[in-house]
């Protein structure tokens, strides 16, 4: 008896050990709720096969929204030219030619790679349990908080982070939730332009270049309708926040007086590719006159090649401001210049547009917002600053941001797009500024806003001596000067850390355009030291001072933090065939459109 029941036991392991293997994989991982055996650290295509594998994709509808935008009656219609361009017939290349690596190297980055899985994944499972369809979870109470419309951001925002990182289950469980949501309701009345474009539009637009799924296409198409009824005004410029019970009846809507200059500036890419999907070329059109005002205006400025921060849409005047910047409020705009650029190519007049004021704005900015700090070392790195251009002429401000740490990797991608070595040159060295100021910090992470001491002299490639008194002197002025600071920073007039994404962006693109080690060294450090400071119970956090080790933490985290920041950091660790930059250009929000080939 005792030796059949040990027959019988065996017998069973080996029925069990047969149907995993037998049983679909999906269909097991689901009944035993974990995730399925494979999750492969591939190229694109190889996980597009696992991800994408039909025979595993559940059967999903989209449920019909309360409100349809397609239906909207406009006082003001958009003009439905410029047609858009055809296909770029040929792209330079971006990325480096990467080769195999040793067997002990590829062993690290996966390593790492598992490690920011695993941050990921904590934070996601939490959001699944305190947070579902919400905009964003709350975690450190571990409740939950709608700031964009209720339309669950960080579920749509990490669309595609969870399917780059292969969590096929998620990923769907997710798609089956954003067939649900109602874009015929708001739960704010006014939408904000910018954000559900970015956030919304970019998302679902880059989740279906990815899985090809028709759901979420058909919500991409929800939301373009939605932002499109933006742009039914008199002058046919977007509005800044959309009226959600106006917009509705058609009967138009009024632009805002002045309004910073990314938010319209910040359209282009998700329109253009929603015409490039759908067919429709009603959104390339709507968002090709906008940009024809910016181009048409671009050298009328007080700093001619650059626009300022802010704006009139009412009046379509870009050239009235005296304030001049690529961090905040403008950031975007610049962004968006090369990306469409590369996203449209050049074949026509309305497309050629972006490579001009990509190529104007980048020269001017390399002339009059970076600058050569003053470090103990003496560091060869660029900060970005702002510019103030009143009677007495241009006057460089050297005040920085952590959103400003966008603009090493766009310079690097511009060298690229335009065989420019000195676009290259500046994007290495702006890149290796952030690098710097992460590094500068106690806690290893640099502050959301400060101040350093430009270099003397007219000349940044000279070589910068630490001046201890000119450095003194410096520090005597800034009134927001406090004891302790690593030296050669003269303030953090904001020494939070929201979990920001810009300086691990461009880490990535520096590590995908050179091949170099030291970007992927750098990204290491940086997430180590960002996981242990923003680490909570259920997810990660912002913190309050970037100088003070064991900061006191914040009870909020953006969506962008799962759709961006981590998606960086994976990326940077992961196949270099994801999403490689050759294939994809990424949106202010990091999500990757398919580039279009003729």
């Amino acid at each position: 008896m005792a030796r059949f029941r040990t027959r019988h036991v065996a017998f069973c392991a080996f029925l069990l050990v047969f149907l995993w293997y037998l049983l679909p994989g999906e269909e097991l991982a689901i009944r035993r709720h974990v995730q399925p055996r494979h999750a492969p650290n591939a190229g694109t295509a190889e996980l597009a096969r696992y991800m994408n594998d039909p025979k595993r994709i559940p059967h999903i509808e989209a449920s019909q929204s309360t409100f349809s935008w397609n239906t909207v009656q406009f006082k003001y219609p958009p003009e439905l030219t410029p047609k858009l361009p055809p296909p770029a017939p040929k792209r330079p290349r971006i990325q480096h030619e990467f080769r195999p690596e040793s067997r002990s190297v590829a062993a690290e980055q996966e390593r790492r790679r598992q490690e920011v899985l695993r941050v990921f994944k904590k934070a996601w499972m939490s959001y699944k349990s305190k947070a579902w369809m919400k905009d964003a979870l709350k975690p450190l109470s571990g409740s939950f908080v709608d700031q964009f419309s209720g339309w669950a951001a960080t579920l749509v925002d990490s669309l595609d982070t969870l399917w780059m990182m292969g969590l096929r289950v998620d990923f769907y469980d997710a798609v089956e939730a954003v067939a649900t949501i109602d874009f015929g309701h708001s739960t704010s009345g006014r939408v904000n332009t910018f954000e559900t474009n970015i956030r919304y539009l970019g998302g679902l637009l880059a989740a279906y270049d990815l899985s090809g799924h028709e759901v979420l296409k058909d919500k991409a198409i929800e939301v373009g309708d939605l932002l499109y009824a933006g742009f039914n005004t008199k002058n046919r410029m977007p509005v800044d926040f959309i009226s959600f019970d106006d917009a509705k009846e058609g009967s138009g809507l009024v632009v805002e007086r002045s309004v910073v200059s990314a938010s319209p500036g910040t359209i282009t890419l998700e329109f253009s590719r929603l015409s490039q999907i759908t067919g429709d070329n009603k959104y390339y059109a709507a968002v090709s006159h906008v940009m024809d005002m910016f181009y048409e205006q671009q050298n009328k400025t007080k700093l001619p090649g650059m626009w300022p921060m802010m704006v009139s849409m009412v009046e379509a005047d870009a050239t009235s401001g005296y304030q001049f910047t690529i961090g905040g409020n403008a950031d975007s705009m610049y962004e968006y210049l090369p990306k469409a650029h590369a996203l449209l190519g050049s074949a026509d007049a309305s497309s050629r547009k972006y490579e001009v004021m990509a190529r104007t704005f980048m020269d001017t900015a390399i002339d009059n917002l970076f600058f050569r700090p003053m470090t103990p070392t003496q560091e060869d790195i660029l900060i970005s600053g702002n510019c103030d251009v009143l009677e007495d002429g241009p006057s460089l401000d050297p005040e920085s941001e952590h959103l400003s740490c966008f603009i090493g990797g766009l310079y690097a991608l511009g060298g690229r797009l335009f065989s420019n070595a000195t676009y290259l040159d500046a994007g290495a060295k702006l890149t290796r500024g952030c690098i710097y100021a992460y590094k500068s910090f106690p806690t290893g992470i640099m502050p959301e806003r400060y101040n350093m001491v430009k270099c003397p002299g007219p000349d940044p490639k000279n070589p910068c001596k630490w001046d201890e008194e000119l450095y003194a002197a410096e520090c005597e002025k800034r009134t927001q000067y406090r004891e302790g600071l690593p030296k050669g920073f003269t303030t953090a007039k904001d020494p939070r850390y929201i979990l920001r994404p810009e300086a691990i962006e461009s880490v990535f693109i520096l590590w995908r355009i050179t091949g170099q080690e030291e970007y992927r060294d750098a990204a290491w450090d940086m997430f180590q030291a960002v996981a242990n400071a923003t680490d909570t119970e259920y997810a990660n956090a912002a913190i309050e001072d970037v100088n003070r080790i064991g900061s006191k933490q914040t009870d909020y985290m953006e969506s962008f933090w799962l759709a961006e920041t981590l998606k960086y950091f994976y990326l940077v660790f992961a196949h270099t065939d994801l999403i490689s930059l050759d294939d994809f250009v990424l949106n202010t929000e990091a999500h990757p459109f398919k580039l279009s080939n003729s």
